[in-house]
């Protein structure tokens, strides 16, 4: 047994190792292909400009894995700024790839000369760059959406009310207190009977995490608050996260169940590395747990689904996935989680909801969708 599980631990190191080269090599093979792109389609010809141009690629290549750091050492307004300007390169850089390889796609066909290829490149460039511009307003913008769900047995104490669920909010260096207020104040204007948080309330910065979470205290639901981790609060160690949230009335649901006037409130914690969570026999062991009551599981991401159907659960509430958030990494989540990446799902007496979250990761924009506060409905 200990030679098997030495075997499946190099397996997976091995695994690891093989990611990380695809991962750079792809990484820095797109960075040659703009740095390549640009030096033909404006016709540099200069060896002083080719160099220039190719320092503050590299530089950028590496801005956003070093204002990361930077931001987990210390917290002051040049490693918010640049930790932000950072990101939103790595968002236009998207979008000057998806450019560039549209402007080879004219030069292949039409076999432009170099006057037009002037032209045509720099209108893709400018949409790219418009593109991104706009999907930065559009991540500081969320939207209510409107979700019903039955939900079988469902108490006549329920009947008609609203639980409000945020998910993905990230709070520190791009979210800051005042985003969080704005959120508290259209959250409490759907007047919901429960507020739940699906995980990644803090983006995994070090620091200060109080004055980000004191807003929390005005959320208003007769219910109450209800929080489970999120993979982004393991990266700064979940117990700091929730010993900053036992300063507020937020109730973290560890692994366990909660009675409300009827509907079971399950709440698991996103598992912390190295830990391995059995979701399905995690929720059948809990005290008290019975299939044939109404129930709501929250769960940070959305996997093994079937599994969880099977357990009795009525509705889960998931995040994590941001349905890509920037184009086309949309198509990418919709693989990976085969479908269930965004949306609502219904089979039979099971109901599935995965937000596009609140808050964003990486680029501060979403141009494949709109972040949103998700407004539930029980009937």
């Amino acid at each position: 047994m200990a030679a098997k599980s030495k075997f499946s631990n190099i397996m997976l190191f091995e695994g690891i190792i093989a990611s990380l080269f695809l991962f750079v090599g792809t990484y820095v093979l797109a960075y040659y292909f703009l740095y390549y792109s640009i030096i033909h389609f404006f016709a540099v010809a200069s060896e002083s400009i080719k160099m220039i141009v190719l320092a503050i690629l590299i530089f950028l290549s590496i801005s956003f894995f070093l204002s990361s750091l930077l931001s987990h050492l210390w917290d002051n307004v040049f490693t918010r700024g640049f930790y932000m300007f950072s990101g939103f390169w790595l968002g236009l850089f998207s979008n000057l790839i998806i450019a560039t390889g549209l402007v080879w796609l004219l030069i292949w066909i039409f076999h432009m000369t170099s006057g037009e290829i002037l032209v045509w490149s720099s209108v893709f460039f400018a949409v790219a760059l418009g593109y991104i511009i706009y999907g930065t307003w559009n991540a500081f913008s969320p939207r209510i959406k409107n979700v019903e769900v039955k939900i079988k047995n469902l108490p006549d104490h329920w009947q008609g009310k609203k639980i409000v669920q945020l998910s993905d909010i990230h709070l520190g260096h791009v979210y800051r207190a005042k985003f969080m207020e704005k959120i508290v104040r259209e959250t409490n204007a759907l007047h919901p009977e429960a507020v739940v948080i699906t995980g990644d309330l803090f983006d995994g910065m070090d620091g200060n995490l109080s004055d980000f979470v004191e807003p929390l205290n005005d959320l208003e639901a007769p219910e109450g608050v209800y929080f489970i981790t999120g993979n982004h609060e393991t990266y700064l160690g979940a117990e700091k996260s929730l010993e900053v949230l036992r300063r507020t009335k937020v109730q973290n649901l560890k692994d366990e169940l909660k009675n409300l006037n009827g509907l079971q409130l399950i709440g698991i914690n996103y598992p912390e590395r190295g830990e391995h969570k059995d979701v399905p026999a995690i929720i059948r062991s809990l005290k008290n747990f019975d299939p044939e009551k109404p129930s709501v599981l929250l769960y940070h991401s959305p996997v093994n689904i079937s599994e969880i159907e099977k357990t009795g659960v009525n509705l889960e509430l998931c995040g994590h996935t941001h349905r890509g958030q920037i184009f086309p990494y949309g198509l990418i989540t919709k693989l990976v989680y085969r479908g269930y990446d965004y949306g609502l799902h219904t089979n039979g007496n099971f109901s599935l909801y995965t937000t596009t979250g609140v808050g964003t990761w990486g680029p501060p924009a979403r141009t494949s969708n709109s972040p949103e506060i998700v407004h539930v409905t029980l009937r």
